[in-house]
């Protein structure tokens, strides 16, 4: 049984951060992928940022150069610190992992995605 455990969401200010961080149960080093995604109100489920074991990220194009994801290993925890925030970015924010997918594949293939967490919910107000 794999569990992923969102944490770090809240309500800032936009041009705020905020720093989310997924905890893994087990077989963290065993997903070949992890990733964050989110779902804002009425619309669809996108992908935000991604990574693979070996460290290869791949964002959208509405949070590069804001947004960074990172895993570490040895505490099998994944994070993503959002920098310079918008008020477009607020959503439920989820992370996923994936055993098979590479990172550029997993972006746009959230449905694929073998585990998922249950989500964090980040708001930036204008």
């Amino acid at each position: 049984q794999v569990n992923l455990v969102e944490s770090g969401g809240g309500s800032v200010q936009a041009g705020g951060s905020l720093k989310l961080s997924c905890a893994a149960s087990a077989y963290f080093e065993s997903f070949y992928c992890m990733g964050w995604f989110r779902q804002a109100p009425g619309k669809e489920r996108e992908g935000v940022a991604t990574i693979d074991s070996d460290g290869r990220t791949n964002y959208a194009d509405s949070v590069k150069g804001r947004f960074t994801i990172s895993r570490d290993n040895a505490k099998n925890t994944l994070y993503l610190q959002m920098n310079s925030l918008k008020p477009e970015d607020t959503a439920m924010y989820y992370c996923a992992a994936d055993r098979w997918m590479t990172s550029a594949q997993a972006l746009n293939n959230a449905d694929a995605m073998d585990y998922w967490g249950k989500g964090t919910l980040v708001t930036i107000s204008s």
